[in-house]
């Protein structure tokens, strides 16, 4: 089972959370619902969990999952924030260990990162980063926003590409894609079909390069 502490996971608190955890029994809890529903999710996919299939996982009362979460959405929403979270912290980390000198290199990272999430993070696959869940909170456009946000910055601060309107165009562009491609080479999670994730990062690499040289 992951052991996440959620402050990390839901920075900042979330309007999807009926109570916002403050002690670390609370976290835990909350982390454990969230592990619970990701090996749900895993198995018969997000669209048809449900809260009483959640709280059975984590060995929770169903009064537990509510105490949390208003509706199924709400925890589906929030497996993706967590999601999305560690695919950045991730990120960073893979770019600091591997001492990665230009924007190509950051860009296999960003790869590889992502693509090893698909294979062994909980409910990766199966969670739509592109589709907003329909909880009225406006969280998934901002989390989309807010990792291309960081991927944009990250790669201006250290690799000194630019941060034109197009360049954040691109971004979307390529997370996108990138979401498409990978969750199909990974539609078995045990053989991965790695051609394909090499066609993507061809092709990902090769637009890059046009759209910084245009800049």
């Amino acid at each position: 089972m992951l052991v996440t502490e959620v402050p990390n996971a839901l920075p900042g608190g979330s309007s999807l959370l009926r109570n916002e955890p403050v002690q670390a029994r609370s976290s835990a809890r909350l982390a454990g619902l969230l592990d619970a529903a990701a090996g749900v999710i895993d198995e018969i996919g997000f669209e048809r969990l449900t809260t009483a299939m959640v709280a059975e996982r984590a060995g929770a009362s169903i009064g537990t999952v509510y105490r949390y979460f208003p509706d199924r959405i709400a925890v589906v929403e929030a497996l993706a924030i967590r999601c999305t979270q560690r695919l950045a912290e991730r990120f960073v980390s893979a770019l600091d260990e591997s001492g990665a000198a230009t924007w190509q290199d950051a860009c296999d990272a960003l790869i590889d990162v992502t693509a090893e999430m698909y294979h062994s993070e909980p409910g990766f696959r199966a969670i739509r980063f592109g589709d907003a869940a329909d909880t009225g909170s406006g969280e998934s456009e901002d989390r989309m926003a807010a990792l291309g946000s960081t991927v944009a910055t990250i790669m201006h601060e250290r690799f000194g590409v630019p941060t034109s309107e197009r360049m954040q165009r691109t971004w979307v562009v390529l997370a996108e894609s990138a979401h498409a491609v990978l969750a199909r080479a990974h539609r078995d999670p045990a053989a991965p079909d790695t051609a394909l994730i090499e066609e993507y990062r061809s092709m990902s690499r090769a637009h890059l390069e046009a759209v910084i040289a245009a800049a």
